[in-house]
């Protein structure tokens, strides 16, 4: 598993740290992963299943024309690319 390094930690921001871990029953280290993936994993986020879902959904698009789409392309493998 990955592992991160934070230097230059001021002091007031580690004893502020270790009371909120102290306040949330869990370690230093476990309080700063919670931050980290709550800072770049939010719940709110969009995914993109859902986006895709909703452009479609505006686009007037039905499950046959979704059907429709798929059958009418083309599924002949691409041609290798070649540098000569």
């Amino acid at each position: 598993m990955p592992a991160v390094t934070i230097r230059n930690l001021s002091d007031e921001t580690h004893r502020a740290l270790r009371v909120r871990a102290a306040h949330h029953g869990r370690s230093t280290e476990a309080e700063i992963r919670d931050i980290i993936e709550a800072a770049v994993r939010p719940p709110e986020r969009v995914k993109l299943g859902s986006l895709l879902t909703a452009i479609g959904r505006d686009a007037g698009l039905s499950d046959s024309n979704v059907e429709a789409l798929q059958k009418s392309r083309d599924k002949t493998p691409a041609e290798p690319m070649t540098f000569e």
